[in-house]
């Protein structure tokens, strides 16, 4: 697949809870290698557009993955197929170690060759990892806790990673160092849709982005185009 064709094709794209829509009538694309961002405020439907791009949530409209329609297909079908979520809050397992918690995203793979030189990689990224991979997840810290969120992501073998609100809770210099790391996860090849509140960040390391208000998509463009419009700049990016 060319490096300009979409990956992801999401169109016409409706999402409601309790017959209250979140997300109503969204279309946009991501391309193989890109990192593509959606921005907004809280309650702007982010979160509920990668759910719904994950399997976790019914929808109405279309979303394709090279080509593939992925609706009726089943959340662990959509993470053999090549997406993996890394969801807001971490979801990791507190009760496993941080060994099991990457082991047990391995599940549907078969090469096992690639598998024990991705746990190399996993621990050359994330070095801490490797020092505390006997320790409870739960027993991290919060940065931590994210990069093993990422780990667990790239043991799937996934070529596409749902970010949600990687930032969250973590000082200015953690902050810093994740996205960083979403960067040079980026630089090996993998494809990347970012929700992020640090909308500052996010553009600066996106190849595009999109900003939704209410549910609907509301501005486009480069990251360098978004962070100089001056209705980002004065909602978004601090005036």
């Amino acid at each position: 697949m060319s490096a300009k064709e979409a990956l992801l094709n999401v169109r016409n794209l409706n999402v409601a809870y309790n017959n209250i829509g979140a997300v109503h009538d969204v279309s946009f694309d991501v391309r193989e290698g890109e990192i593509v961002t959606l921005i907004g405020a809280n309650g702007a439907g982010k979160s509920s557009i990668l759910r719904a791009i994950s399997g976790v949530i019914p929808y109405s409209g279309a979303i394709t993955y090279r080509g593939n329609d992925l609706k009726q297909i089943p959340a662990d079908q959509i993470v053999a197929r090549g997406i993996a979520h890394v969801p807001e809050g971490r979801g990791i397992f507190g009760n496993l170690t941080v060994l099991e918690n990457l082991k047990l995203a391995t599940w549907q793979r078969k090469d096992k060759e690639k598998i024990a030189s991705d746990f190399e990689r996993i621990f050359t990224l994330f070095p801490r990892l490797r020092e505390r991979k006997k320790q409870l997840g739960g027993m991290l810290s919060g940065g931590e806790q994210q990069m093993l969120a990422f780990g667990r992501a790239l043991m799937t073998d996934a070529q596409m990673l749902l970010m949600d609100e990687p930032s969250m809770g973590l000082s200015p210099v953690l902050v810093r160092d994740i996205f960083q790391t979403i960067a040079e996860i980026n630089k090996a090849g993998k494809t990347i849709l970012l929700v992020e509140q640090n909308a500052n960040m996010s553009l600066h390391i996106a190849s595009r982005g999109y900003v939704l208000e209410t549910g609907r998509i509301v501005l486009s463009g480069t990251g360098k185009e978004l962070m100089g419009n001056p209705r980002v700049k004065e909602a978004y990016l601090g005036g």
